[in-house]
């Protein structure tokens, strides 16, 4: 993978993050997530966003539950703290000031 497609994946990830911090709840399903990453600049396919989401999940960032064709994510503490830049975790865009 090019540097800028590791740029990009690590920057949608915070991105993520950031959204489910504004949420209801701190719960979306990846298909909300979809649409509203597409607002912020990052065109991906409902499959890449599912697949970010079970990568935060496995980073302790959030927990997911199958619910029919889409994943329900609960950001968990640590994703609030990495969201929040308290927390590091390579692989995730750290925030910028």
């Amino acid at each position: 993978m090019t540097h800028y497609a590791d740029f990009l994946r690590q920057d949608m990830r915070l991105v993520i993050l950031r959204l489910m911090v504004e949420m209801p709840g701190y719960r979306a399903n990846s298909s909300v997530l979809n649409t509203a990453l597409d607002n912020f600049g990052h065109t991906a396919s409902r499959d890449q966003v599912k697949t970010e989401l079970h990568w935060l999940a496995e980073q302790g960032a959030m927990t997911l539950a199958d619910v029919g064709p889409v994943l329900v994510a609960t950001l968990t503490e640590r994703g609030q703290d990495i969201a929040a830049g308290r927390a590091r975790v390579p692989g995730i865009k750290r925030p910028g000031a």
